[in-house]
């Protein structure tokens, strides 16, 4: 099919849910899309987090090819051998516990909600989640995300929700009451604008809910894998969550979800109190162990660090030539930075040029590039960046 006909199909057959952008990608590889027309794009926002590894990354197809013509499927009632590896895997590199598998970060999230409330007992169920943040777009996941611009179509909401600012430990403390279950924050906030969560207040979350028997939650579907130069960002913080949950970059293109419980807490969750059909899959699951091993022999998440200095350096060049960037800020290779102008402008004049950014909050030109980024690939995005930059302010 040509261009006009996929966008036409488009049309005609698929709900209107996504704002398009007029691209027929048709093959990827590392960080670099190839649109229908033969165009060449580099990627530095590989699907909002999917792709931290590259596109079809070579341990990841492998892995995929290895599995898919031996066992695509079978239901969680049975055993197979790939979901027990990529548990133990996921164990080794994060903390004692166990997981969950589903199929995305909303799904995760879903989970982690129903876990929260079963541990309360009925008596606790209250979860205190951060303005600006994103969870997903389920109905509990959107009644977490404390944003009324995705929340304003779809009332009433999911009761048993309480949003307060971002890195304010005394509004927290305040909104916490009796029937206070957990907390659940992102450590750096996406979609929120690239927000940083400060190590002293992650710090004070950990001694709050150790002290009122509370369940800290990592909301890492787009900071975990090596996003933030370690393999999960709470590393950055030296505090260990209760429940974590993972998605996007995990099964390295292919759809998983996992929610990652500490030891302590593993047996809150009996039979029959949750499940999820397609939850760690063969396939899937092979992926995801292919995009593990391609972070480690890639050496990935030295480079996110060594990169990510790199890029931030850069970014700050620019905020020194163009007074309308009004802060570059970060962690490892998930870096904003913020405009006192639309920034849906630049995002498009990069794409003209064959660089992929995104916008977030209007003003937020969000950079994510894949995880083995090179200088030379990064030299090349600043260029196309700068200008975008020069022509915005022409």
């Amino acid at each position: 099919m040509k261009k006009d006909e996929i966008i036409k199909s488009y049309d005609k057959y698929i709900l209107n849910t996504y704002t398009k952008t007029p691209v027929v990608f048709v093959k990827g590889k590392g960080s670099e899309l190839i649109d229908v027309d033969g165009k060449k794009y580099l990627d530095f926002f590989p699907g909002w987090g999917v792709n931290n590894v590259g596109h079809c990354n070579p341990k990841v197809v492998s892995a995929v090819r290895d599995q898919i013509g031996k066992l695509i499927f079978v239901p969680n009632n049975f055993y197979h051998p790939n979901q027990a590896k990529l548990a133990q895997e996921i164990i080794r590199c994060s903390f004692p516990g166990k997981v969950f598998f589903c199929n995305s970060g909303a799904e995760g999230n879903e989970a982690a909600i129903k876990f929260s409330r079963a541990y309360g007992k009925g008596e606790r169920f209250e979860i205190i989640t951060m303005n600006q943040s994103f969870h997903g777009r389920t109905m509990g996941a959107l009644a977490a995300t404390a944003q009324n611009k995705y929340q304003k179509d779809f009332h009433p909401l999911t009761p048993g929700f309480v949003s307060v600012d971002f890195n304010d430990l005394d509004q927290l403390k305040k909104a916490i009451t009796p029937k206070t279950i957990a907390i659940n924050l992102e450590l750096v906030q996406g979609e929120g604008g690239i927000n940083i969560a400060d190590k002293t207040y992650i710090e004070e979350l950990r001694k709050i809910c150790d002290d009122k028997n509370m369940l800290l939650i990592f909301d890492e579907v787009q900071t975990g894998m090596g996003r933030t130069g370690t393999m999960f960002a709470y590393e950055n913080y030296g505090v260990e969550p209760d429940l974590m949950i993972l998605a996007k970059a995990l099964g390295g293109g292919l759809p998983i979800g996992v929610l990652v419980v500490k030891e302590k807490y593993a047996d809150v969750f009996k039979p029959g109190m949750h499940a999820s059909t397609f939850g760690g899959s063969p396939l899937v699951c092979k992926a995801a162990l292919g995009a593990f091993k391609a972070i480690h022999t890639g050496k990935m998440l030295k480079n996110a660090k060594a990169m990510g200095k790199y890029l931030k350096d850069q970014l700050n060049k620019l905020k020194s030539k163009f007074d309308f960037i009004v802060d570059v800020r970060g962690l490892g290779l998930m870096l904003g930075v913020e405009l006192s102008i639309e920034g849906a402008p630049i995002v498009k004049a990069c794409l003209e040029n064959g660089l992929i950014i995104n916008c977030t909050q209007g003003k937020i030109l969000r950079i994510m590039p894949a995880l083995d980024v090179t200088e030379r690939q990064i030299k090349k995005a600043m260029y196309i960046i700068e200008k975008a930059l020069s022509e915005v302010k022409l």
